[in-house]
């Protein structure tokens, strides 16, 4: 009798089809969470080797730009997950929740990734949005990361590249001093704030120029640290002033 009721409890009872734990960021849409590597469902970021521009902005390098923006938001943080697949490089596919905020809706929102149209429209009208009002990557000449990848590919193959990749080229140029202010601040070095991570603590503190440390204090943007046009952006932005 025993066994026979565990057995319908087993039956009856539904499985959760879901992953949680803290988030290790990878790049813009894969994540650690917990011990599970997961590919966010329906969005796309640009790949860490990615750069972007236009005749009227410099190129830079978004990909890595977009991964301290994702670190920022997610790095640390309690994350749960709905699991909807396993992709071809057996990452888990997953809807991801920080904070109440479904973590895909707030990377298109905020134009740090697009919708990718060909696993789902989730994201469709948030990514719309972001390009609408130019934020993130709206702002300068980008082109998606499926065409990137494609053009890579392209590139790798020659005796490919008389197939239609579906690649979308933007020119680009290489930074000039006199076009610098085109970049986000973050990765601008004509704002002369420099933020910087504390190795010891991860602190984060911001040095001006006149201070102890100021020029020996060098800008790692894979480890979150930035440039800032002013002490009130960088206060705002939770960082506190150097007291040397």
């Amino acid at each position: 009798m025993l066994r026979f009721s565990i057995l319908v409890f087993l039956l009856v009872t539904p499985v959760w089809a879901g992953v949680s734990g803290v988030v290790h960021v990878i790049d813009g849409d894969t994540f650690d969470v917990g011990d599970t590597r997961v590919r966010l469902h329906a969005i796309d970021a640009p790949e860490t080797d990615q750069m972007c521009g236009s005749d009227s902005s410099p190129a830079w390098n978004c990909g890595m730009w977009v991964q301290s923006q994702a670190r920022a938001l997610f790095e640390g943080k309690f994350a749960q997950c709905t699991v909807r697949d396993t992709d071809r490089y057996g990452r888990t596919v997953a809807v991801c929740s920080v904070d109440g905020q479904d973590m895909g809706a707030l990377l298109a929102t905020e134009g740090l990734a697009f919708a990718y149209r060909r696993y789902g429209l989730d994201y469709d009208l948030a990514e719309k949005r972001a390009a609408v009002l130019g934020r993130g990557l709206h702002a300068t000449g980008v082109t998606s990361p499926a065409a990137f990848r494609a053009a890579k590919r392209a590139a790798a193959r020659p005796d490919l590249a008389s197939r239609d990749t579906g690649a979308k080229h933007v020119k680009v140029q290489q930074p000039a001093p006199e076009r610098r202010s085109w970049l986000p601040n973050a990765l601008n070095p004509a704002c002369k704030i420099k933020g910087n991570v504390s190795y010891a603590s991860g602190e984060r503190i911001f040095h001006v120029p006149g201070q102890e440390y100021y020029s020996q204090t060098r800008i790692s943007i894979t480890r979150g640290e930035r440039w800032f046009c002013s002490e009130a952006e960088a206060r705002a932005a939770g960082w506190r002033k150097a007291r040397n």
